[in-house]
């Protein structure tokens, strides 16, 4: 049996003649080069596809399959509505768990249980919202990651511990949220998607509640104090 180099003398012989009688290299052939080892095995080398890491948009074609009969186009553009409320709704459960966990003064009991109302009730919204997501084809993006780059709500104090502060902070919350809301019925309703308008007109009624709930504990002479101190 003929030595490797031999072999390989031989092989670039041949296929030197062929290509210069006009030949062209037999499918699957490569020409091997003088610095290749006589154990080198030839690989095709395949074009790496490119995925995109991050995907901020939603459109028609990145619907998954349903039968639902609402227009394909209309339920893309919900999602990144739903998405968008998503984010408040996942940033209101924590904030009102800052309020709940530090909370201190003389209503501290009856404001630790309001405030875990207030998350527990955000927990429902917050269902509602990511199912509706995905019901319509769409895809729920809850991590709290996307939450906090997407919530439109105020960062929550994180130094205060007075009651009265947390009441002034958690009614700030809860106002910025339940407006967000709305806004979510004019958008859906503008869409002609009046499920999830009425979804969210019943999360924004939640929303009111409890923002009339906290502000019922404002202190009002401290309340006024503040504000002429602060003036």
């Amino acid at each position: 049996m003929p030595d490797p180099i031999s072999r390989k003398r031989h092989m670039k012989k041949v296929l030197d003649r062929w290509e210069n009688e006009g030949g062209s290299l037999p499918v699957g052939q490569t020409k091997p080069s003088a610095s290749i080892s006589s154990d080198h095995k030839t690989e095709r080398i395949r074009p790496m596809k490119i995925v995109p890491h991050k995907r901020e948009t939603t459109n028609a074609n990145t619907l998954h399959h349903t039968h639902n009969d609402l227009p394909a186009q209309m339920r893309a553009d919900i999602v990144p509505i739903l998405n968008a409320r998503l984010a408040d709704a996942i940033d209101l459960i924590h904030q009102g768990k800052q309020a709940h966990w530090n909370v201190k003064g003389r209503n501290f009991i009856a404001l630790h249980k309001l405030f875990d109302e207030i998350v527990a009730a955000a927990e429902e919204h917050m269902d509602l919202i990511a199912e509706r997501a995905v019901q319509l084809g769409g895809t729920a993006e809850g991590t709290i990651q996307i939450a906090a780059r997407r919530s439109e709500l105020e960062p929550y104090p994180l130094e205060i511990s007075d009651e009265q502060d947390h009441v002034a902070a958690m009614s700030a919350a809860l106002a910025a949220y339940g407006k967000r809301m709305r806004q979510a019925i004019d958008q859906s309703d503008e869409l002609g998607d009046k499920d999830t308008a009425d979804m969210f007109t019943e999360i924004s009624r939640g929303a009111d509640k409890y923002l009339w709930f906290v502000e019922s504990h404002q202190d009002r002479e401290a309340h006024t104090a503040r504000k002429r101190k602060a003036g």
